[in-house]
């Protein structure tokens, strides 16, 4: 199976500035997955997609290849990552003459994952041929127990309810949390333009362990992670992933 593996980074966040390069313990954040994609070493091509040339020449150093620039219009707030990836996936193909069976995507801002969590979402994904398949932790709150949405009438309720009730957070049904870490798609599933999420009814997930909820969206979050490195707390996460 040929993959092209991606990392999508565009310039000018906002919740962390410059955080896809942000220096975090030495070296940059984008770094640390680049690293892990090196490490694993079993994609057909590797690049970054962004708009920056600072995290271009960033990502050219670390090993990382940027064959070509996001466009502007595909750098926004508003763009979707469907449609990054998309072009992504499309300019690929046209600069290397090769077309991929699958996309692997891993976020810069979800530097927690070791290269057995990329192995195993790739495995699956040949395994069982899905649309696509995403990481994801065990959700904090459920739905079914203690999550509840506001009505018209200012009253709330239960998001999602079963007729007869649930009245212990041990009879709910297993729900996730996605965690903006990886994604695998297959090409056909990623080329269809009809295609808006980053999921289909043909998806399935990876479950990772919990501290890889840690997406870095914001300054706490940035914080959080650095000290957890900087203490080696994540040192016996790392090394075993709850789902190996």
């Amino acid at each position: 199976m040929k993959i092209l593996a991606t990392i999508a980074a565009r310039g000018g966040s906002k919740g962390v500035k410059n955080k896809n390069i942000r220096n975090l313990l030495g070296k940059p954040l984008i770094a640390y997955t680049i690293e892990q994609v090196i490490k694993w070493g079993k994609c057909e091509k590797f690049i970054v997609s962004t708009d920056s040339e600072e995290i271009a020449d960033i990502a050219i150093r670390f090993g990382a290849e940027v064959p070509f620039m996001r466009p502007k219009e595909l750098a926004d707030d508003t763009t979707g990552k469907i449609e990054v990836l998309r072009h992504a996936l499309i300019k690929a193909e046209k600069h290397y003459g090769i077309i991929f069976d699958a996309l692997l995507d891993l976020d810069a801002t979800a530097p927690i994952r070791t290269t057995e969590d990329i192995e195993n979402i790739v495995r699956i994904f040949k395994e069982r041929k899905p649309d696509c398949i995403f990481s994801v932790v065990k959700a904090h709150r459920n739905p079914y127990f203690n999550m509840v949405e506001e009505k018209e009438d200012g009253t709330v309720t239960v998001c999602k309810q079963f007729s007869n009730g649930i009245y212990r957070r041990q009879d709910t049904p297993k729900v996730y949390e996605m965690n903006a870490s990886m994604y695998v798609y297959d090409r056909k599933f990623l080329l269809d333009a009809n295609n808006k999420m980053p999921y289909s009814k043909k998806a399935l997930i990876y479950e990772m362990g919990e501290l890889s909820s840690f997406d870095i969206d914001s300054e706490i979050d940035f914080k959080f992670v650095e000290f957890l490195l900087k203490e080696g707390i994540l040192n016996d996460e790392l090394r075993h992933p709850f789902n190996l």
